[in-house]
């Protein structure tokens, strides 16, 4: 296919999107939520969305849309991580830096960057003075002077920390000079094009609401600037600029950073450890990560009083969903539910199949052992494939020079494969991070560590 093909926006069938609507209206009903706006990504685009409710939660109010802003809670960490992460690419901090190289004087300056940002610091989860989020926020010196600092060890255990996300709201702000959002805004949201995304509400905006428990009555929540706080869960957001964010999460970084630098974070760094319940949540630099039933989602909720939202993407596919309500609580799992049901509805079609192999390794495939074990070896597109990834030790590897080839996966994920040739130019053996892989079981020709027994098998 040419490079220089128009992209096709992908578009829903009506039936899906009177489907993704029912459970959208469906979960504003049982959930008695004054509004609710969702969204679904694909290949980098927006390609279904709708509003159910209105923006003060009463009939006859004004009609919520994809251009209504709600906060957007914790989500704002992910924005502040990739901030974070520019800086490390821009070769101007490391993630084993101590916190105190860059913001000195702070009761945990101990703890790594990377500690921070996957909430495995060890650091008190929220603030000393009154609720925060329900309070206006003061200075960074403010903060750091009221808190106790580390609940545990750092790298002892995941304790999600909001405190911990303003001090590197405070990293940088430091680092640039400026104020942490002028940083957001400048290096993030411009570039995408995510012009609705603000501290403050701005424009068309949801009013914070809490529903009353035993009955059809609202409380107006409390809206302010978090101060020092606010890198943790200040910004305000609209779905159709959450979309952005999520189309980004997917893989579509418009050069804002990295695809490897993306992935990186996604590396689950803390487990979410849950007793009695099997680890399917984790948290990476900055993002959340799930694996549910093999398939890998990244992603963040977002709440704050008046407030809740909800990101998560496929990391394979790079399909998403967003969630955005006015109320304080009562949302149930719909984003899992709206993309599940997306994505049965509509299946990406699988791509062609063509002939890509690379013949030159053709000389490498078939049978090989290690010891007894035996594996065997494919050419698939670029890659050598020796055994299966995702069993056992079986990985994909990368050709980087004539007869060496770097893992891709698994164990022997960047170990070094080294073809070794016999002198008539044959492959005699693999030599794979020590480990030799020969013809046939212990081939006394191909020099095996520690040597084969003279009287062979008997």
């Amino acid at each position: 296919m040419s490079t220089d093909a128009p992209t096709r926006t992908p578009t829903v069938d009506p039936a899906t999107a009177r489907h993704l609507h029912h459970l959208l209206a469906a979960e504003q009903r049982r959930g008695r939520l004054p509004s609710i706006t969702a969204g679904i990504v694909r290949d980098g685009a927006l390609v279904w969305s709708d509003a159910i409710g209105t923006t003060d939660g009463r009939a006859g109010g004004v009609a919520a849309d994809t251009d209504t802003q709600y906060r957007m809670g914790s989500i704002t960490k992910t924005f502040v991580a990739v901030a974070v992460m520019r800086l490390r690419d821009a070769g101007r901090l490391d993630l084993l830096d101590r916190f105190e190289d860059h913001v000195p004087g702070a009761q945990f300056g101990a703890a790594t960057i990377a500690q921070l940002l996957s909430h495995g610091a060890g650091l008190q989860a929220e603030t000393n003075g009154p609720w925060w989020e329900r309070t206006p926020g003061g200075t960074w010196d403010e903060l750091t002077g009221s808190l106790v600092g580390q609940r545990f060890r750092a790298g002892r255990r995941f304790h999600y920390t909001n405190v911990g996300f303003a001090a590197l709201g405070e990293l940088v702000a430091r680092a640039h000079g400026t104020d942490w959002f002028d940083v957001v805004r400048r290096d993030l949201l411009e570039p995408l094009g995510m012009t609705r995304t603000t501290t403050r509400p701005s424009g068309k905006a949801a009013q914070g609401l809490a529903v009353h428990p035993f009955a059809d009555v609202l409380l107006p929540e409390p809206e302010h600037d978090a101060g020092a706080m606010a890198p943790a869960g200040q910004l305000w957001t609209t779905a159709q600029d959450l979309a952005r964010w999520a189309a980004f999460a997917g893989g579509d970084t418009a050069e804002v950073l990295s695809p490897d630098t993306l992935a990186e974070m996604y590396e689950p760094h803390t487990v979410n450890d849950e007793p009695g319940q099997a680890w399917t949540t984790a948290h990476g630099l900055g993002w959340q990560v799930w694996n549910l039933e093999g398939t890998r989602y990244a992603g963040h909720g977002g709440s704050m009083p008046g407030f809740l939202a909800g990101l998560r993407v496929q990391t394979e596919s790079g399909d998403g969903v967003v969630t955005l309500t006015n109320t304080t609580s009562g949302l149930g799992p719909v984003a899992p539910a709206l993309l599940a049901a997306y994505l049965e509805r509509e299946p990406r079609t699988p791509e062609p199949w063509h002939a890509a192999g690379d013949p030159s390794a053709l000389e490498l495939v078939g049978t090989w052992h290690w010891g007894p074990s035996v594996s065997t070896a494919k050419v698939v597109g670029e890659h050598l494939v020796l055994g299966e990834p995702g069993q056992a030790r079986g990985s994909r590897f990368e050709r980087v020079g004539p007869d060496e080839w770097v893992g891709l996966d698994g164990y022997h994920t960047g170990e070094p494969l080294r073809v070794v040739r016999s002198a008539d130019g044959a492959p005699s053996h693999l030599d794979l991070a020590s480990f030799r892989f020969t013809r046939t079981p212990y081939d006394p020709a191909a020099d095996v560590p520690g040597g084969v027994d003279e009287g062979g098998w008997r």
